[in-house]
């Protein structure tokens, strides 16, 4: 990416990821807290930067179907630091949300995913599921790979129209998610380095025996990972920006009209 920082802090249009990231789950109304893992050597950055979410909220661009900029006030936003890994920083997380019964896992280099997939994913959690991923189907071929010797082989195609490609924001009833992580470290403890760590929170909540339910993602939540990426984000942003200032200026337009016809 060209940065040493996290990439929660890299720059996307004048605004890091983790600002964009706050503003969509505060937009999406469905969070009342929100904890913000970082590493610890950046804790203070992190809190900067929420700061200047609470300074900008009453002007930050909310979705249509947000309540009103005064309801994204009312989240209450930590910073807290992280672990060692994606899993430690969960589990520290959680301890600071302990009132929740719903907990919604994201990733902050995924800072363009729509509120509408926020919305999908806790909507579904309430209606019963245990854990919950968006997802979108999976395009391209894709094949095993096995090393022999100093050469790669790749073994037969995979049946893609039965693979999906996994988004985040993840939800989880958080009984739930807590039972998985206790579950886990479990099994830290008695393998050792050799226990097998799951890439996400829903493959902790599979051990458990559990389902983990699919809703639609979205291609704009594209997890911003190399500079290609930022690429395609600035101009997933520059677009939003231009359709909005349309929208506004459309939106302007009639109240002048309306105004006008009131006379």
């Amino acid at each position: 990416m060209g940065s040493t920082d996290p990439k929660a802090f890299v720059q996307l249009n004048g605004k890091s990821l983790l600002v964009r990231s706050l503003e969509t789950i505060i937009s999406s109304g469905v969070a009342s807290t929100i904890v913000v893992a970082a590493p610890e050597e950046f804790l203070m950055r992190a809190v900067e930067e929420i700061d200047s979410i609470s300074h900008s909220c009453a002007a930050a661009s909310l979705d249509d179907d947000a309540e009103s900029v005064e309801d994204a006030g009312q989240n209450q936003i930590t910073a807290v630091a992280g672990g060692k890994d994606r899993i430690e920083s969960v589990q520290i997380a959680l301890k600071h949300a302990e009132a929740a019964d719903i907990v919604l896992v994201h990733d902050a280099a995924r800072a363009l995913t729509p509120p509408g997939v926020f919305r999908r994913v806790a909507a579904a959690v309430r209606s019963g599921a245990e854990a919950v991923v968006p997802v979108l189907p999976m395009t391209d071929t894709v094949r095993r790979a096995e090393r022999r010797h100093s050469a790669e082989v790749l073994h037969g195609d995979l049946d893609r129209s039965g693979l999906r490609r996994v988004q985040t924001p993840q939800g989880f009833a958080a009984d739930t998610l807590r039972r998985a992580h206790s579950l886990y470290l479990t099994d830290v403890a008695e393998s050792g380095p050799d226990a097998i760590a799951p890439t996400d929170d829903a493959g902790l909540v599979e051990r458990l025996g559990m389902d983990v339910v699919a809703v639609d993602g979205d291609e704009e939540a594209l997890k911003i990972t190399y500079p290609l990426d930022l690429v395609l984000g600035e101009h997933i942003v520059t677009t939003r920006e231009r359709d909005h200032a349309s929208a506004s200026g459309h939106e302007t337009t009639r109240e002048v009209m309306r105004g006008r016809g009131g006379q």
